[in-house]
């Protein structure tokens, strides 16, 4: 079996901070976002065997999103039991903090704002460089549903940012 691990490295560091760009909107928390990361790029690296090449990047946000689903539910159904055992919830953590710049902060309102739908399609299709045959794979719906959601998620991002002007007073 040969030896692909600097290409995956490579793969790595030009993929990586998108990759975790999306694991984090689709997790809780900064820490559940690396764990998922983690167990997708296993499951990608174990899935793919061999160099990496183009597919890999639409299976690895796959996996991401599988992945993240999936701490999702074990995530509730331990708060479940424990708020059955002790009679008390629990809050959750917010998955980004905002930066000092009120552009990027407006943004990431806005976005905060719109449906996960719209959000997700967003993030694949402009931070993660998607087309949108490789969000439909990813997301598992067509491609022209995911060029309408981008559609119309742009559209409600750009009405939340537009009000947020109004209202801030610029």
């Amino acid at each position: 079996m040969q030896d692909h691990s600097e290409q995956w490295k490579e793969w790595l560091a030009e993929y990586g901070n998108r990759l975790l760009l999306f694991a984090r909107q689709q997790s809780r928390s900064e820490a559940d976002a690396e764990d998922v990361l983690q167990a997708a790029l296993i499951k990608t690296w174990k899935t793919h065997q061999g160099a990496p090449n183009e597919q890999v990047v639409s299976l690895a946000y796959t996996n991401i999103r599988r992945c993240a689903i999936d701490l999702a539910r074990s995530i509730d159904r331990r708060r479940l039991r424990e708020n059955e055992a002790f009679h008390q919830g629990s809050d959750l953590v917010s998955w980004f903090s905002l930066p000092e710049d009120d552009t990027s902060r407006a943004l990431q309102v806005a976005m905060a704002k719109i449906p996960e739908k719209f959000r997700e399609v967003i993030t694949l299709k402009i931070w993660g460089e998607q087309t949108f045959d490789e969000i439909g794979r990813t997301l598992e719906i067509s491609p022209n549903t995911a060029a309408s959601r981008y559609r119309y998620g742009m559209d409600a991002l750009r009405r939340c940012l537009s009000r947020e002007s109004i209202e801030s007073g610029m």
